[in-house]
Parts: C-alpha cells; structure tokens; sequence
C-alpha cells in the first residue's frame, strides 16, 4: 500500500504536502488527465517509482524512499508507525513542510531523528497511539467531494497530509452534484461524503431517497455563500423585484435552498409562486448564468466568485448577511460505516476535525488555496478561490477590494439547533409531513457529544452544550418551539 503524503519526515527532498506546483512524479501525473489518474493507473506508477527509487538512509525499521518515489508500506501497522512519526515532526514545525525541509538540510536528518529520540520514547508513543486507536479495520478509504471551497478541508487533508497523519491512505474523489454523492454513499461506493448538512437528515428520514441510518459527525464550514444575480440586474436589487426570475440552488435538501425561500420569503416573495428555483450543479452555475437561463443563484463558492471574475455578475449579499454562522456543509457517513469500522471512522473523524480547526486559522488560507485549487480538486483559478477563503475580493459592485475575514470560516460542531432549524424549514415547505420528533432526529443525525469528544482529544474546546437559540433576519428562532416557529411565518406550504 502507498500514500504519498508518508514520506520519510527526515529526508529533506521528501515532500509530505503536495500542493499546486508540485513537481513529484504523482502529482505530475495527476495532471495529466482531468480526471486525474484512476487507482489502476496509479498504482501502476507508484510501482514504477518504487522499483526506480532507491532508499533513503533512515534511523527506522521500515522502508524510507527518498525524493519523489511514493512510500511503500507492508502492512497497516507499518503504515501507522510512519503516520505517527511524521505527526510527530509535522508539529514540531506547525505542519509548514518548507520549514521542515530546510531545517533538515541545515542539520540532516539524522540529527533530526537522534534529538528526538532523546526527548520522545518514540516506540513507546507508537505503541500508546495503536492501543487507543486500536487497529485500523481499513486503511484505504474512498471520500466524495463536490468541487466547491465547502470541502476545504476533506479536500485539504488530502494534499497537506492530514489523512495520512491518522494512518489513513484516502483518495478524494470528485463528484458532479449532490445526487450522485447521495446516490454512492448509499450504495457503498464512498465510505464517506461531503455533503450538505441537511442531506443525512434527509436520508435517515427517507426524504428524497430509501430511509437509511446516517450520521453527521462534523460540520465543515460555516457561511460561505452568496446570492449573484446577472450583471443585467443591477438596478434590481429589492427582492420585490425579483417576480419571474429564476434562481439555481444545488441540491433540494441544502441550506442554499432554504436560505434562500427564506430570504425572499421575508421580503413578500412566495418562493414556489414568485420565482422559479431550479436545481443546478454548483459547476454548472456560472455558465447557465452567462447563457440565460438563469437570473440569478444561491451556491456555495468558488462560483460566486467566479462569477465575479468572468464578469457575468455580482455579488448582491452574502449569507452571512443573512444568518451570521449558519451551517452549509458537512462530513458525513452512514451508521453502518461507523458501526462496523469502528477505529478506521475515529481515524477519519480525526483527521477531518483536524483539518478543520487548520483551515480555520487566518493565517493557512493562503497555503490551503494553493492545495485545493488545481484540476484534480476544484480546478479553480488561485486567485478566485483565494479571494473567497481570505474574504479580501470584489464583489463586481464596487470599485475596491472589499475585507470580510468571515465570508467564510470553519467551525466542525454540529449542533443540535441548527438541526432542528433546518427541519423547521423542510417542514414549511413540505420536504416532509406531518409530525417531527425534531429533538430525537437531531441527537440521532448530528452526533454532537462524540464530535465534542474528539474535539477534547485533539486540544480543542467544544461548546458546553449543543443547543443555542439563532437570529435570522431579525427574526429569533427559539428551538425548543419548532411548531410555533413554522406557523409563525405568513408564507410557507401547508
């Protein structure tokens, strides 16, 4: 088995994040086709690198290659042990892979590895780790992600190694929409997704699709979005303007959707009566905005953004405008997944929180844009998807770099009220009948306690509980009335 991110942490020609630029072999590779390579096609490469390659010195038992030539390892417990020595030398140097390499060509790897025999029983934490973690059940995972600046961090764990921190060899896969991403989860084909947060509610309840357990154990980003409108509209920027226009939203259980029927709804607009909202593949925004066919859309970014770029339109408000700190989307799995492959999940809940709190930080943005924007990712120009991650950008608007660090952040805590929330709003308007157990399905999907206790282990502070009342637009959601809420509002279904 091989990942590439697992590298010798003591060879400085060794690269343990793999960015865009990259110039390894596998990466070079991966460009070569849209797609990228396929695992067969992959394979067959690392093979080659592997019998090209010759080994690095290295102060450890199992094989170190150098250079470009991606690791091989015998067995999972090998794969483990490499995982665990280069977490241990990725923070000594906060997880920035030049310090690393320039360090060690400073002083050699060798010297690296010494001293850090003297301060850590390194076979000794190895052995900790594997007892608490227990064995991994599998170690090469599949994970779909819809190419959108959401996923940041399932994607980034990729490139930058978090994956491979946990043991894990795990290949993101691209998916065009939501459907599909359901429609493969479902059947067994990804062990795990990003998805929209209201999605795994949904699939317990069988809306939209065959009733089937899951569970959304983290949150992956918060904000994030933004409703454009064809540069033809400028000068129809009251929603009461909005009567006839048709609008894109993703997918029908998301939080774009409910956003946005929410928004309109607020400025007299019946959102099945007034407008026209139609599903749309976030890809596929941009050009059916161009061609006409839409007036406008609410979508996650970088197609915002990107639409901004190509000058097909503009900006007209950020959801965090609407509701500061809302959900939008999420890592999730089924039980099933959870419950047979009980220390492969903790593994990869692990590693997605993990990467979580890092994309959080202000200060990685930059990096973190670099990783995810080549083609086998979101195949996005850098700049785009930098201006969305920093929240320094043009709105298409105004003449001047506009400065909103929290156009979009990361926050993994998947809170029971925004569960309830987003129920509220599947209820209004008719996703689902009749009477909710809106406490029981939230607790159930949105496993909050668990993701609370992961957040502990890796030196993050949960919240102290995981219910708190929202205000949106003025309006004040109060979680414990969900049915008092719904017939609060003088447009809805039913």
């Amino acid at each position: 088995m091989a990942s590439k991110s697992l590298g010798n942490p003591f060879d400085h020609t060794t690269k343990l994040t793999h960015t865009v630029g990259c110039d390894c072999k596998v990466c070079k590779a991966e460009t070569l086709t849209p797609g990228g390579l396929s695992d067969r096609e992959r394979t067959q490469l690392l093979e080659q690198q592997a019998e090209s390659s010759s080994a690095a010195a290295s102060a450890h038992s199992h094989s170190h290659t150098a250079g470009d030539a991606a690791p091989q390892f015998d067995s999972s417990e090998d794969m483990m042990d490499r995982a665990i020595e280069s977490a241990i030398v990725r923070g000594i140097f906060g997880h920035n892979d030049a310090s690393r390499r320039n360090f060690i060509k400073l002083v050699g790897g060798g010297t690296l590895a010494s001293v850090l025999g003297t301060m850590i029983p390194m076979d000794k934490v190895k052995a900790a780790v594997k007892e608490s973690m227990g064995p991994l059940e599998k170690s090469k995972l599949k994970v779909g992600f819809v190419p959108i600046t959401c996923a940041t961090p399932i994607i980034m764990a990729q490139p930058m190694g978090f994956y491979a921190k946990y043991g894990l060899d795990v290949d993101v896969i691209k998916t065009a929409g939501w459907a599909v991403a359901r429609d493969k989860s479902l059947n067994g084909e990804y062990d795990a997704s990003h998805m929209l947060t209201p999605m795994p509610l949904a699939m317990s309840m069988g809306a939209g699709s065959t009733a089937t357990p899951y569970i959304m154990p983290a949150v992956e980003n918060i904000n994030g979005q933004a409703i454009v409108l064809h540069n033809k509209h400028k000068n129809k920027r009251d929603p009461k303007q909005w009567k006839g226009f048709k609008f894109g939203v993703p997918f029908d259980y998301s939080m774009h959707n409910f956003l946005l029927r929410y928004y309109v709804a607020e400025h007299g607009i019946d959102p099945d009566q007034d407008i026209q909202i139609r599903v749309v593949p976030p890809p596929e925004m941009v050009a059916n905005l161009r061609a006409g066919n839409l007036d406008g859309y609410l979508s996650p970014d970088p197609f915002n953004q990107r639409a901004v770029y190509e000058k097909v339109g503009f900006i007209h408000m950020l959801t965090k405008d609407i509701w500061q700190g809302h959900p939008c989307c999420a890592f999730a799995c089924s039980q099933k997944f959870a419950t047979e492959l009980p220390n492969t999940y903790a593994a990869l809940f692990k590693a997605i929180v993990d990467a979580t709190h890092f994309s959080a930080k202000p200060e990685n943005r930059d990096e973190i844009a670099k990783a995810i924007s080549p083609k086998n990712y979101l195949n996005q120009p850098e700049i785009v998807v930098r201006q969305v991650l920093t929240g320094r950008y043009v709105d298409g608007l105004e003449a001047k770099v506009l400065d909103v660090p929290d156009r979009i952040d990361f926050d993994p805590f998947p809170w029971h009220s925004m569960a309830v929330w987003i129920l509220t709003q599947m209820k209004r308007w008719g996703y689902v009948q009749g009477d909710i157990d809106y406490k029981a399905i939230a607790e159930q999907v949105y496993v909050a306690s668990e993701t609370a206790e992961v957040m502990k282990g890796l030196g993050y502070e949960p919240p102290a509980t995981t219910y708190e009342n929202y205000t949106i637009m003025g309006k004040v959601f109060d979680y414990t009335k969900p049915e008092e809420y719904i017939n609060s509002f003088a447009i809805k279904r039913g």
